[in-house]
């Protein structure tokens, strides 16, 4: 549990900037009612990325562009999925794990992707073998639909060498 940092620039486009709330753009009504909306927009494309916790609950916070997460994950891989997906979100810059695992496992790294990165570069500096790629996409599955498609800002999980 704890909190990771994300580019609040980079990720998938849920919401359009009229829809992402601020906190001087809106009443107190209002604002709950875009955080609300917000919130719910991550749980969504959470699900839809075939990834779920028991009693999974999103919520977000315009005015800190955080996203808080919590339920109960079935085992880290999930757990790690559920944070990297709502993190890699634009306008979020911070996601407060509050989830729990049923089975645990060592937690794993995150990595921010850099300019020039590739999945071969990544997996040489946390693995020493860039033949170990396929670690790094298959952690990151299903928000990865091809090793050749990430981008600058993105957060993935790197999980724990075999």
């Amino acid at each position: 549990m704890g909190i990771l940092s994300f580019i609040k620039e980079a990720g998938e486009k849920l919401f359009g900037a009229a829809a992402a709330p601020a906190a001087d753009a809106a009443a107190p009504a209002d604002l709950d009612a875009l955080n609300k909306t917000a919130g719910d927009a991550i749980a969504t494309y959470i699900r839809s990325q075939g990834l779920d916790a028991d009693n999974l609950q999103v919520t977000y916070d315009g005015s800190s562009h955080a996203v808080t997460v919590s339920g109960n994950a079935a085992d880290q891989d999930t757990k790690s999925k559920i944070l990297v997906a709502a993190g890699n979100v634009q306008n979020v810059d911070k996601v407060d794990d509050q989830l729990t695992v049923t089975n645990p496992a060592p937690e794993p790294q995150y990595h921010t992707v850099a300019s020039g990165d590739n999945l071969w570069k990544i997996a040489e500096k946390y693995y020493g073998s860039g033949a170990k790629n396929d670690l790094i996409f298959q952690a990151n599955t299903p928000m990865l639909k091809s090793p050749d498609k990430i981008y600058p800002g993105q957060v993935l999980v790197i999980p724990a060498a075999q």
